[in-house]
C-alpha cells in the first residue's frame, strides 16, 4: 500500500564513482526502517519555474517517525561525508 511518508532527494552528481559507492551502500541503511526505494530518475525538462538538480530519488517509509529514525541512524549518518563528496543533495520529507 501507500507509504505514509516519502523521502525525495534532488541530486546533482559531482563524482560519479563516489556517487555509485554511496548508492550501493544506502539500501542496507533503509531496510531496518521498513523503507523501499521507489524510483530514481534523471530530469528530462523543467516545464515551469526553476530547478537546479539533474537527478531525483524517491523512497517510501511506513511513517514520518521511521523516516526520521533512518536519517538519524548511525548507519546513514556515517554515509553523509561520502554523500557530500559525491553530490549536491537536497533531501526532503513529505507526509502523504
Amino acid at each position: 500500500g501507500m507509504s505514509k511518508a516519502w523521502l525525495i532527494g534532488h541530486i546533482t552528481v559531482k563524482d560519479a564513482a563516489k556517487w555509485a559507492e554511496y548508492r550501493a551502500r544506502v539500501p542496507a541503511t533503509l531496510a531496518p526502517f521498513g523503507a523501499e526505494l521507489s524510483f530514481r530518475g534523471t530530469l528530462a525538462r523543467v516545464l515551469a519555474g526553476n530547478h537546479r538538480h539533474t537527478d531525483v530519488v524517491v523512497a517510501g517509509f511506513p511513517d514520518r517517525a521511521a523516516l526520521e529514525a533512518w536519517h538519524a541512524s548511525a548507519a546513514y549518518q556515517a554515509l553523509i561525508p561520502l554523500r557530500t563528496e559525491a553530490a549536491e543533495v537536497d533531501l526532503l520529507s513529505y507526509d502523504i
